[in-house]
């Protein structure tokens, strides 16, 4: 059984492709069982992208655009109930420490099946569209890599406190556009200490962080999170599922292999996946609950499709 957590569709989110629908049935194509939507939640017209702009948007059209993405899902979800199981969530952003608010707000008013509890910005400038604006973020946070990675551990930790995430989004995708992506945490030992520190938070409150296969198409050579806090992650006794966090069809399900097989070399055993009707897994998702599903049986599977 193969699944994602975490995808895009470029019906509601401008820098991906193809129809929300479109996506679904791309999903039912590579046999996944199970399929969440997590269209990225409104942001306020200070932080529109470029794109976005391009395209006309505004703050309050990012919020009608999110109020036609919900309606939408659910039709599909229930359409396509027979044949995949569609979880139907979103994606955070932390932009302003207001922002919990407004996450807040969106749970209060959509029956969500879970969200990614991800970050994309450091004070308030984005770290993962393009090199200029990761450096301009770098120069905020101090001039240093260390200053840098430490501001976003400590801004994903205020996330993590305040919404405690079913699912943690890309949980370093802070290396993206860092200068050595593939070196140790290690060598940023302040910065190691605040990553392990949140590890421990997400493993005490029992939340899953993704194995997210983009960084493998965005040439890095580990998924995020690295091995390295993979391993940790681990030893703390975290739980980990499985996220190609795609946005276009030929994006879902890349990689996995790669992915499967670095777990396998880790010891890593088992993944958890989110499923409808299960034991409830949050108080505040009464209908989805955590299945266990083997890697080795995952990773068998996913190469004999």
């Amino acid at each position: 059984m193969s699944f994602s957590h975490h995808s895009h569709s470029g019906q509601f989110c401008a820098h991906a492709q193809n129809t929300l629908e479109e996506m679904v049935q791309a999903a039912i194509a590579r046999k996944m069982k199970v399929f969440a939507l997590t269209e990225h939640m409104p942001r306020e017209e200070q932080d529109l992208y470029t794109e976005e702009i391009a395209k006309g948007l505004s703050g309050s059209g990012l919020d009608r655009q999110f109020e036609r993405y919900f309606h939408e899902a659910k039709r599909l979800q229930k359409h396509y109930a027979g044949s995949i199981e569609i979880l139907v969530g979103f994606e955070t952003e932390w932009i302003q420490q207001h922002y919990e608010q407004k996450i807040l707000q969106l749970l209060a008013k959509y029956r969500f099946d879970m969200f990614v509890g991800s970050i994309h910005h450091v004070r308030g400038i984005p770290i993962d569209i393009d090199r200029r604006q990761y450096e301009a973020a770098r120069m905020i946070a101090g001039g240093t890599e260390e200053l840098l990675f430490e501001a976003y551990f400590d801004e994903q930790l205020e996330m993590l406190q305040a919404l405690k995430p079913p699912i943690v989004g890309h949980f370093d995708v802070i290396r993206l556009w860092c200068d050595e992506p593939t070196a140790p945490l290690t060598a940023l030992r302040s910065a190691c200490a605040k990553a392990i520190r949140n590890l421990k938070f997400i493993a005490e409150y029992g939340g899953l962080i993704e194995l997210n296969s983009a960084a493998l198409r965005k040439g890095h050579s580990e998924a995020y999170p690295s091995k390295q806090l993979c391993h940790e992650f681990a030893r703390l006794g975290g739980k980990f599922t499985l996220s190609d966090d795609a946005h276009c069809i030929e994006h879902i399900g890349q990689n996995y292999d790669q992915v499967l097989e670095a777990m396998a070399e880790m010891g890593i055993a088992t993944l958890s996946v989110l499923r409808r009707d299960f034991k409830t897994f949050d108080g505040r998702f009464p209908n989805v609950g955590v299945d266990t599903i083997s890697v080795n049986g995952l990773l068998e599977n996913w190469l004999g499709s």
